[in-house]
Protein backbone atom coordinates (compact mmCIF):
# COMPACT_ATOMS: atom_id res chain seq x y z
CA UNK A 1 0.00 0.00 0.00
CA UNK A 2 2.83 2.07 0.86
CA UNK A 3 4.76 1.57 -2.82
CA UNK A 4 1.40 2.54 -3.83
CA UNK A 5 1.08 5.81 -2.33
CA UNK A 6 4.33 6.93 -2.95
CA UNK A 7 3.67 5.85 -6.73
CA UNK A 8 0.32 7.80 -6.96
CA UNK A 9 2.03 10.94 -5.72
CA UNK A 10 6.08 10.74 -6.91
CA UNK A 11 4.84 9.84 -11.11
CA UNK A 12 2.66 12.99 -11.00
CA UNK A 13 4.58 15.24 -9.23
CA UNK A 14 7.93 14.04 -11.13
CA UNK A 15 5.57 14.82 -14.60
CA UNK A 16 4.54 18.70 -13.16
CA UNK A 17 8.64 19.10 -12.77
CA UNK A 18 9.54 17.75 -16.14
CA UNK A 19 6.69 19.80 -18.11
CA UNK A 20 7.79 22.97 -15.59
CA UNK A 21 11.78 22.15 -16.67
CA UNK A 22 10.26 22.78 -20.40
CA UNK A 23 7.94 25.15 -20.31
CA UNK A 24 10.89 27.28 -18.38
CA UNK A 25 13.66 26.26 -20.50
CA UNK A 26 14.82 29.93 -21.67
CA UNK A 27 17.81 31.58 -20.08
CA UNK A 28 17.44 34.31 -17.49
CA UNK A 29 20.74 36.62 -16.28
CA UNK A 30 21.42 36.41 -12.72
CA UNK A 31 23.32 39.76 -11.68
CA UNK A 32 24.92 39.36 -7.79
CA UNK A 33 26.91 42.83 -8.57
CA UNK A 34 24.37 45.25 -6.80
CA UNK A 35 26.47 48.02 -7.36
CA UNK A 36 27.38 48.23 -10.93
CA UNK A 37 26.05 47.80 -14.21
CA UNK A 38 25.41 44.08 -15.62
CA UNK A 39 28.29 42.74 -17.49
CA UNK A 40 28.09 39.65 -19.26
CA UNK A 41 31.75 38.97 -18.95
CA UNK A 42 31.58 39.53 -14.83
CA UNK A 43 32.28 37.36 -12.41
CA UNK A 44 29.00 37.93 -10.87
CA UNK A 45 27.11 37.74 -13.54
CA UNK A 46 25.39 34.20 -14.19
CA UNK A 47 23.35 33.23 -17.18
CA UNK A 48 21.26 29.88 -16.82
CA UNK A 49 17.51 28.41 -17.41
CA UNK A 50 14.58 29.33 -15.36
CA UNK A 51 13.84 26.51 -14.34
CA UNK A 52 17.38 25.76 -13.13
CA UNK A 53 17.21 29.26 -10.93
CA UNK A 54 13.95 27.98 -9.60
CA UNK A 55 14.95 24.57 -8.51
CA UNK A 56 18.11 26.44 -6.95
CA UNK A 57 15.76 28.70 -4.46
CA UNK A 58 13.72 25.64 -3.67
CA UNK A 59 16.37 23.78 -2.42
CA UNK A 60 18.27 26.52 -1.03
CA UNK A 61 14.93 27.29 0.95
CA UNK A 62 14.99 23.66 2.06
CA UNK A 63 18.05 23.76 3.76
CA UNK A 64 17.55 27.34 5.24
CA UNK A 65 13.66 26.08 6.89
CA UNK A 66 15.39 22.68 7.80
CA UNK A 67 18.47 24.51 9.63
CA UNK A 68 16.45 27.04 11.39
CA UNK A 69 13.38 24.29 12.56
CA UNK A 70 16.36 22.15 13.77
CA UNK A 71 17.99 25.08 15.89
CA UNK A 72 14.78 25.90 17.44
CA UNK A 73 14.46 22.39 18.29
CA UNK A 74 17.17 22.75 20.54
CA UNK A 75 15.98 23.37 23.92
CA UNK A 76 13.28 20.22 23.42
CA UNK A 77 16.43 17.81 22.17
CA UNK A 78 18.72 19.00 24.98
CA UNK A 79 15.18 18.01 27.42
CA UNK A 80 14.95 15.10 26.14
CA UNK A 81 19.22 13.85 27.16
CA UNK A 82 17.88 15.13 30.64
CA UNK A 83 15.05 13.03 30.83
CA UNK A 84 16.60 10.23 29.22
CA UNK A 85 19.76 10.71 31.97
CA UNK A 86 17.63 10.73 34.84
CA UNK A 87 15.37 7.74 34.11
CA UNK A 88 18.87 5.65 33.55
CA UNK A 89 19.99 6.92 37.41
CA UNK A 90 16.27 6.14 38.60
CA UNK A 91 16.45 2.70 36.64
CA UNK A 92 19.42 1.97 38.80
CA UNK A 93 18.11 3.07 41.93
CA UNK A 94 14.95 0.53 41.20
CA UNK A 95 17.42 -2.06 40.31
CA UNK A 96 19.72 -1.83 43.89
CA UNK A 97 16.44 -1.58 45.57
CA UNK A 98 15.10 -4.74 44.08
CA UNK A 99 18.54 -6.39 45.18
CA UNK A 100 17.89 -5.30 48.58
CA UNK A 101 14.91 -6.25 49.35
CA UNK A 102 15.53 -9.73 47.52
CA UNK A 103 18.17 -10.61 49.90
CA UNK A 104 17.90 -8.67 52.99
CA UNK A 105 20.99 -10.00 54.76
CA UNK A 106 23.41 -9.38 52.10
CA UNK A 107 25.25 -6.69 52.22
CA UNK A 108 24.12 -3.04 51.01
CA UNK A 109 25.47 -2.79 47.56
CA UNK A 110 27.52 0.63 47.43
CA UNK A 111 25.43 3.83 46.35
CA UNK A 112 26.74 4.63 42.84
CA UNK A 113 27.27 8.32 42.24
CA UNK A 114 25.67 10.11 39.77
CA UNK A 115 25.44 13.66 38.12
CA UNK A 116 22.80 15.57 39.63
CA UNK A 117 20.26 15.78 37.01
CA UNK A 118 18.60 19.23 36.38
CA UNK A 119 14.77 19.15 37.30
CA UNK A 120 12.65 18.18 34.24
CA UNK A 121 10.06 20.56 33.47
CA UNK A 122 6.58 19.50 33.93
CA UNK A 123 4.55 21.30 31.24
CA UNK A 124 5.43 22.22 27.94
CA UNK A 125 5.54 25.87 29.17
CA UNK A 126 8.94 25.99 31.16
CA UNK A 127 7.53 25.75 34.55
CA UNK A 128 10.01 23.68 36.82
CA UNK A 129 9.19 21.49 39.76
CA UNK A 130 10.04 22.75 42.75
Amino acid sequence: MRKFAKLVILVPLALIIVVFAVANRHMVTLTLDLLGAPEPSSAWVFSLPLFALAFIFLIAGAIIGGGATWLRQGKWRRLARTAQAETRALRADNERLKHDIADPNASPAPARLTKAAPPIANDMTGARWG
